[in-house]
């Protein structure tokens, strides 16, 4: 009786230190993501020119961009209109972009803690020497619960919360970060609304000017 329950005792240990190292991994990889992968998803591709299309028509194309971005620097996110954030969504089609699955509290612009590395990662890659000095879009999106016009208010808030977090902790300049929300209107996974993926702060470079030259 006392070798079983000495038995029983040892398997009881080796189980739960089992079960321990797992929750361990499983938390460590959770929406973990480093800043050397957020540099190098936003680092500027190559350009690549046609035949027909020489650098004249490359300069006059960045020339028109970096107006349109004059105009939305500063800008409160609330104040853009609908043509700006579908202008902004236009441009940032063929830049190189990043999903961040940055969770925030219930019904807040507060951000997560689960979520709190992914936002210093991202504070890293954009302090870096390779992305530093580029204009970053910021956009906040959110699933499909609840009304439109509330999910556009909260994915604009959510924009600027994080805008905020990087100013403060990464002395990075507000006049870099454009802040635009999208509320539910551009869905990862349309036909799952309610998705978590679906609620995430895209990043994208919108400075070319390095991949052109």
């Amino acid at each position: 009786m006392t070798h079983f329950n000495k038995s029983f005792g040892l398997t009881a240990i080796t189980l739960t230190a089992v079960l321990s190292m797992t929750a361990g991994l499983a938390l460590a990889g959770d929406n973990n993501i480093s800043a050397g992968q957020i540099v190098d998803a936003l680092k500027p591709k190559p350009a690549t020119r046609g035949l027909s299309v020489g650098p004249q028509t490359d300069t006059t194309v960045q020339a028109k961009e970096a107006t349109f971005l004059n105009t939305v620097r500063n800008r409160s996110t609330r104040s853009l209109s609908t043509g700006e954030r579908e202008q902004i969504a236009e441009l940032a089609a063929t830049k190189p972009k990043i999903d961040l699955e940055i969770q925030f509290d219930y019904n807040s612009a507060d951000i997560a803690k689960t979520s709190m590395a992914s936002v210093q990662a991202l504070g890293r890659a954009l302090s870096d020497p390779a992305l530093k000095g580029s204009t970053f879009v910021v956009a906040g999106h959110t699933d499909a619960t609840g009304g439109e016009a509330y999910n556009q208010g909260l994915s604009e808030r959510r924009a600027d919360t994080i805008k905020k977090y990087l100013m403060q902790n990464y002395g990075l300049n507000g006049n870099d970060l454009v802040t635009v929300g999208y509320g539910e209107t551009k869905l990862k996974d349309a036909a799952n609304g309610a998705d978590a993926m679906n609620r995430r702060v895209q990043v994208v470079n919108m400075d070319t000017k390095t991949a052109a030259k």
